[in-house]
């Protein structure tokens, strides 16, 4: 079951239906997909469980942004912004050290820490060693220990973007990324 949009201020969209997945795309009580904003919502709520104060914030910026670019960006890419290093990770596809720094930050949420199999993760004989999909799935795993999933989209050039989410709710982040048209999928399967 998703979680409805809130009755809340005029940030958040109008639409007081409550979702349900059906296994195949996010509809409300009258069978309509739901629109892009709603699913962006949605999506917020999954990668900041328990933190609808964060969600908030960064469904503020999304709008923000969405109103000052015209609707021209991609939903996905006004998200990547609204959340980076908070909610969400966006790094270049040899920058080793960043995707650690971010990982360890945004497991830090949770009061998690990633074993990352050596002492000093940001050893740099280490960093050189390893790329980005490795540490995706060593991370993946990790979390996956403790009922999260790092989750990796396709951002149709050189860098590796994600963010972590509930176990539990891995068929709904499927649900609302097909929705989105984001192409996601767990992170020990690099894009």
């Amino acid at each position: 079951m998703v979680r409805p949009i809130p009755r809340a201020p005029p940030m958040l969209p109008d639409n007081e239906s409550d979702y349900e997945d059906d296994g195949h795309d996010f509809a409300g009580d009258d069978g309509e997909d739901l629109d892009d904003e709603a699913l962006v919502w949605q999506l917020l709520l999954l990668i900041n469980p328990g933190d609808e104060d964060t969600a908030l914030q960064q469904f503020a910026r999304y709008r923000e942004a969405r109103e000052e670019s015209g609707d021209e960006d991609e939903p996905v890419d006004t998200v990547r912004e609204a959340i980076d290093w908070t909610s969400g990770f966006h790094v270049d596809w040899k920058d080793t050290p960043s995707f650690v720094d971010v990982i360890d930050q945004l497991a830090a949420r949770w009061n998690l820490r990633i074993d990352w199999g050596v002492e000093d993760p940001s050893d740099e004989d280490f960093l050189d060693g390893v790329d980005v999909p490795e540490l995706m799935a060593i991370a993946y795993d990790r979390l996956r220990e403790h009922g999260y999933t790092l989750w990796n989209y396709d951002t149709g050039g050189d860098a590796y973007a994600g963010w972590i989410a509930l176990r539990r709710d891995d068929e709904n982040m499927k649900a609302v990324a097909r929705g989105l048209g984001i192409d996601v999928q767990p992170a020990n399967e690099a894009f």
